[in-house]
């Protein structure tokens, strides 16, 4: 069995994988409950580590203790033609759901969508090529930064429930800014992608994915584990290797 672990920019996810077959997964606030998910398993032979912080230096030699543990770096081979410009500079997660958007749909043209801290576009075409894609503000940062870089506007805790299209106060008026011009943004880069490629598949994923599924009009496929998958895709691809 084969086990996966991603630091992500906040929270760090773990999956156990039998063959292709997810058989748990994990979300942990911190490293040490990170640490603690290690005494749980058995059956491990294989890890891969991806992460986009320092963090995983904290738990990478627990991991090496037990396990034949691999670090994804941009060197790390991946059952993709990587087309990128600034390959070195490509964030773990990015190549990682791209792959997971592969093992999905092999020989399509792919456009995942990453809803967390930033929302991430990212494509492959029908020849399996990673060509690249987009990176724009997640929906909270939207809400910080409009706080942030304003002398009057507050910080407005982040409210999925906010639906409403004409904001009739300040705190409404940066939701829906922030919640619907998300999902407008989203809806529009899909209908510029559909424009392009024939016969585009459209997966959603991350943390903030729920909400943007259900304000979606273009169609899609939701994802909650993409990047776990696409880390298991690789380790699996690696050990083939």
């Amino acid at each position: 069995m084969n086990l996966v672990v991603d630091f992500g920019n906040t929270r760090i996810k773990a999956a156990v994988f039998k063959n292709n077959e997810l058989i748990s997964d994990f979300i942990f606030d911190s490293v040490a409950e990170a640490i603690k998910m290690l005494d749980g398993i058995n059956g491990i032979e294989h890890c891969m580590v991806a992460s986009v912080t320092d963090q995983h230096e904290q738990l990478l030699p627990a991991l090496q203790a037990r396990f034949d543990t691999k670090l994804f770096t941009a060197d790390t081979q991946v059952p993709l033609k990587n087309l990128y410009k600034s390959a070195l500079t490509l964030g773990s997660d990015r190549l990682a759901l791209v792959v997971g958007g592969f093992f999905l749909y092999p020989g399509k043209n792919v456009l995942t969508i990453d809803a967390g801290t930033c929302i991430k576009y990212n494509f492959v075409n029908a020849h399996n090529e990673y060509l690249g894609g987009a990176i724009s503000p997640g929906i909270p940062m939207r809400l910080k930064a409009m706080h942030h870089f304003t002398k009057r506007l507050p910080l407005v805790p982040l409210d999925f429930s906010y639906d409403q299209l004409v904001g009739k106060n300040s705190a409404d008026s940066l939701l829906s800014g922030a919640l619907i011009g998300a999902a407008s943004e989203v809806d529009g880069m899909i209908t510029r992608y559909d424009s392009m490629y024939s016969d585009l598949q459209v997966i959603v994923t991350g943390g903030d994915g729920p909400y943007l599924c259900k304000q979606l009009k273009n169609r899609f496929f939701a994802s909650r584990n993409l990047l776990l998958q696409g880390l298991n895709t690789i380790l699996n691809f690696t050990i083939e290797k």
